[in-house]
């Protein structure tokens, strides 16, 4: 049995001790810390399910008012807009994460569509309700791609 020996040194930087291996200690001239940006990947995050939701919205839309109504086609519309104004909130929420305390906005904005859906004669809840879940095949979209990028990065590194 051969061992493998790692120098494990215990990290001052948090009130609790956490023990932190040699290589994840940067050296003051590394600029491998600097160049990355958490709140840069964040944005980007955001921008990329945004977009997505919003290209995804535009290819749901028409076929919905081909095959089934226009009205149907506004129904999902209206939907999807609110699922984007969902989303939007949800990010900012997160953004501000351990800043305040965070509300619970988001899910009266659904609650909201529901019964305006539910009341307004010319709204359906069916496609009200799949056009606000729009952002969530964006989400799996996002993944998928983070998946296969990863393991085509870790494939290159090797």
């Amino acid at each position: 049995m051969g061992q493998h020996s790692s120098n494990v040194t215990l990290s001052n930087q948090s009130p609790e001790p956490v023990l932190v291996r040699e290589e994840q200690i940067a050296s003051p001239d590394s600029n491998s810390l600097e160049s990355h940006d958490p709140m840069a990947d964040f944005y980007q995050l955001q921008r990329s399910l945004l977009l997505t939701t919003l290209a995804l919205t535009g290819i749901f839309t028409f076929p919905v008012w081909y095959f089934f109504s226009p009205n149907t086609a506004f129904n999902y519309l209206v939907g999807a807009i609110t699922g984007l104004v969902y989303l939007k909130m949800l990010a900012k929420d997160v953004e501000r994460l351990g800043q305040q305390r965070l509300g619970a906005k988001g899910l009266g904005i659904f609650v909201i569509l529901i019964l305006v859906a539910s009341k307004w004669q010319q709204l359906h809840i069916l496609p009200v309700f799949l056009g606000f879940l729009t952002y969530k095949p964006a989400i799996v979209i996002y993944t998928v791609k983070s998946i296969f990028w990863s393991a085509e990065k870790s494939e290159n590194d090797a």
